[in-house]
């Protein structure tokens, strides 16, 4: 390894996207795998240890989940760039994320070179995101400010809105079932609808979601 490689760190419970993540970094040039972890437990223990600049961490791991862990993170290696590479794309994963140090978001159907540049980004400064998130991102500031429903209500409906059952929501957002529809209930009073079509509906006119 040469001193001047961005030397990065991999957290991915699944054995053959965390290999092929490794084989793609090692094997281009300028850039290093320095660990690679199955889980963010196995990852605090030795982390801080190898210096890494950049790390790709997933978010749905066992035990403790990569949103939970970014502090953890930031915390052992404070200097580091923190890359999400996973499936989820909700509003509130991307946002919760954000807020707790990573520097940028990626979808794991991104195309391997656009991982390598987004490493690269993230080295100058920038903050790579996919397509679809950014527009989420996007999308989120253009929303009517004065909304009656609270952040929850309005992430639970978006959701809804692309076709998420509740199980699905509450798994999502890590929440027990009955608070989705305890937030559904609420939302149908405060829009005053009956239905899920009803409250889409209104909420779209409104540029409530």
């Amino acid at each position: 390894m040469e001193s001047n490689n961005i030397k990065i760190a991999i957290i991915e419970d699944d054995e053959t996207i965390r290999n092929g993540y490794e084989f793609l970094i090692n094997n281009t040039t300028g850039y290093y795998v320095v660990g690679t972890y199955s889980s963010v437990e196995d990852a605090v223990k030795d982390i801080a240890n190898t210096s890494a600049e950049v790390i790709l961490l997933d978010i749905e791991l066992p035990g403790i989940n990569g949103v939970e862990a970014l502090p953890k993170f930031k915390k052992l290696l404070p200097d580091a760039y923190i890359l999400i590479l996973t499936v989820y794309e909700s509003e509130n994963m991307i946002f919760e994320a954000l807020s707790n140090g990573a520097s940028g978001y990626l979808t794991k159907n991104t195309p391997a070179a656009k991982i390598v540049e987004a490493i690269n980004e993230v080295m100058n400064g920038g903050g790579p995101m996919s397509v679809n998130i950014a527009r989420m991102v996007i999308r989120s500031f253009q929303r009517n400010q004065e909304s009656p429903l609270s952040k929850r209500e309005t992430q639970i409906l978006q959701l809804v809105g692309e076709g998420k059952s509740r199980g699905q929501i509450a798994n999502e957002l890590f929440i027990d079932l009955e608070t989705v529809k305890s937030h559904i209930r609420n939302t149908y009073q405060k829009l005053e609808v009956n239905s899920k079509a009803e409250a889409i509906k209104i909420a779209k006119q409104n540029r409530l979601i």
